[in-house]
């Protein structure tokens, strides 16, 4: 039976409430189904699959020249891969981005360690018939990077490590504060809820995930403001990264057990002091060990290096055209003490 009783104002304006929340759910999930959508769409047909030992193995080519390989960080795949090196794309580099374990289309062996991932990224340059080539690294990425030169080093020319988040000194690099940890936690376990936290606090995501004071967001370009926006977008799906993300958190956080003082590929390796991560020590700890490597640190630009994409693409590319063309398999002179600049 339909009461006609006239509403109390009080009852009146929670109707209301009640009626906008509901509406507002509505919208939220038909908006967040839609960009869920469009993130799938992003990545579909621009990747092809090889088989390795490994079980399937994601990667993409783009630009044209000299190849480069870029190993994509934590939250990412192939498709970060291309956007971190987009600028070495435009300068005549042809970037071949992988995918990790247990990003995108690649599968998630029994022992996803970076030595294995390293092994599978030569069977990726076998089949493609390249012989050596420069490989940087970005974040967990440089872990992988950094074995496919000591594992590999007739394979890989040049050695670039971007914001290296790698163990040490026996500490985790990428420590987190408790309310990091949930965060990080409540994202990881839901494409909706990393969605949501996307669209209502875009700069926490910035200084969480990203490790970078979202108050450097005011005092860069905007082409820069777009960069740190995209990097949290493209995380989406979420839910097609999860396994590798989980794997970068356990591999940064414990010991690296690399002999970076036995590496003979030319290194380079950037950081900033402000890195949210921790990073420049690290990187300082590297270029100390790997003779004769060159490091670059910024001043200020988090873990994203925020207004130095530009910086970092021209060093980059001026490392990677003096590098000396020898034939695969000959080491190299043992070299001096590392070589640091602040920019």
């Amino acid at each position: 039976m339909v009461s006609h009783r006239k509403l109390s104002r009080r009852e009146a304006i929670g109707a209301i409430a009640a009626a906008s929340v509901l509406l507002g759910m509505g919208f939220g999930v038909h908006t967040f189904s839609g960009s869920l959508e469009a993130s799938r769409r992003r990545v579909s047909g621009r990747s092809s699959v090889i088989a390795s030992r490994f079980g399937a193995l994601e990667f993409a080519v783009a630009g044209s020249g000299q190849p480069l390989m870029m190993i994509h960080g934590t939250g990412g795949g192939f498709d970060q891969g291309l956007s971190f090196a987009a600028r070495l794309a435009a300068r005549g580099h042809r970037i071949l981005a992988p995918s990790r374990f247990g990003y995108l289309r690649s599968d998630f062996p029994a022992d996803p360690s970076s030595a294995n991932q390293a092994d599978a990224l030569v069977e990726l340059l076998d089949r493609l018939g390249i012989d050596r080539l420069p490989v940087a690294g970005g974040s967990a990425g440089a872990l992988s990077a950094a074995q496919l030169a000591l594992r590999h080093p007739n394979r890989c020319s040049g050695l670039i490590l971007l914001v290296p988040a790698a163990n040490v000194s026996g500490r985790d690099p990428v420590e987190m504060s408790a309310f990091q940890e949930l965060m990080v936690e409540g994202v990881l376990n839901s494409d909706f809820l990393y969605w949501a936290a996307l669209n209502a606090v875009p700069g926490r995501l910035v200084g969480t995930l990203l490790a970078t004071d979202p108050a450097l967001l005011a005092r860069v370009s905007p082409e820069e403001r777009r960069r740190a926006y995209r990097i949290l977008e493209e995380i989406m799906p979420i839910s097609a990264r999860v396994r590798g993300l989980r794997n970068d958190a356990l591999l940064a956080g414990s010991p690296a057990r690399m002999d970076f003082s036995a590496s003979r590929v030319p290194t380079l390796v950037v950081s900033a002091e402000d890195d949210r991560f921790g990073t420049a020590a690290t990187a300082r700890e590297i270029a100390r060990a790997i003779p004769d490597a060159r490091l670059v640190l910024y001043r200020s630009g988090g873990h994203i290096w925020l207004g130095h994409d530009a910086d970092v693409a021209e060093a980059i590319d001026q490392f990677v055209g003096a590098l000396p063309r020898q034939p695969a398999g000959i080491p190299r002179p043992t070299p001096g003490p590392s070589r640091e600049s602040h920019p």
